[in-house]
């Protein structure tokens, strides 16, 4: 994979986001789908690859990153954010908010709360911030898609049918706001058992059905591996904890190929110089 070049800066965005290059949503049109999960091994497959990496999490009712990541809140007064841990640097509203108390907040509340961790969270130089969306379409979401300067967005869902039919919803929002779609990644597609027997035990093909349908690329499969929920409980991703695991192998297939389409889109967005 290409390595890092110098933070392209862009008088779009927000000035405390100069030194972003990228910033991926990734996003699901419902729960349940293992999108936090995929968004932090993501991270984790990126920063591997040679880049400077950063996750917000910005589910503010269910933040996941503390856990999956094995860190506890802090007093913002006396602890820097974003935290740092295995590379990457993180904010989650976890941080700021013990487990065992509820956000109460409406929609437009959530979007302030997001806003303030992209605009007075100093991120630094990174390639790529990876967001984690909360999953559904409904205001908070969609005023996280109009108010983050967006390069582009990774929807994830499960092979049933249930979850696509939530999941087109998701890139319908994405059109109608005009931040693009990078691909459809399919979670948990399948199950190999210690005999090299192959199960699809949510289904089969819904990921690829949806690409075709709605001519988004399709980005590939991970398949189950009971390991990933040892690594949420033990706070450690994956890819890092098992990095020559299938599934982890799987992560960095997908991240490399994201990867390739931000660098062709900002290629894209550069102004020509005529010789």
């Amino acid at each position: 994979m290409t390595q890092p070049a110098t933070a392209a800066t862009s008088p779009s965005r927000p000035p405390t986001l100069a030194g972003v290059r990228h910033c991926l949503a990734v996003a699901s049109g419902k729960g349940g789908v293992g999108k936090s999960t995929v968004a932090a091994n993501l991270a984790m497959a990126l920063h591997h690859s040679g880049l400077r990496v950063g996750l917000l999490d910005a589910d503010i009712y269910g933040p996941s990153v503390p856990l999956m990541f094995g860190l506890n809140t802090v007093d913002p007064q006396r602890t820097p954010l974003p935290l740092e841990k295995y590379g990457l640097r993180l904010m989650s509203m976890g941080f700021l908010v013990s487990p065992e108390q509820a956000v109460i907040w409406r929609g437009p509340k959530v979007a302030q709360a997001v806003q303030a961790f992209l605009a007075q969270i100093d991120w630094g130089e990174l390639d790529v911030l990876v967001i984690d969306l909360p999953p559904g379409t409904g205001d908070a979401q969609l005023t996280l898609s109009q108010s983050a300067p967006l390069t582009g967005a990774v929807i994830v869902t499960t092979p049933g049918e249930v979850s696509l039919i939530d999941a087109r919803k998701g890139v319908k929002m994405f059109r109608e706001v005009r931040v693009p779609i990078l691909g459809i990644v399919e979670n948990m597609s399948y199950f190999v058992d210690d005999t090299g027997k192959r199960t699809s035990i949510f289904g089969t093909g819904g990921g690829l059905k949806l690409a075709l349908e709605t001519g988004v690329p399709f980005l590939g499969e991970l398949p189950i591996d009971p390991r990933v929920s040892e690594c949420v409980d033990g706070g450690e991703p994956i890819v890092r904890r098992y990095p020559d695991s299938p599934v982890a192998q799987a992560y960095a297939t997908i991240a490399q190929t994201i990867w390739q389409t931000l660098q062709s889109r900002q290629a894209e967005t550069l102004p020509q110089v005529q010789l």
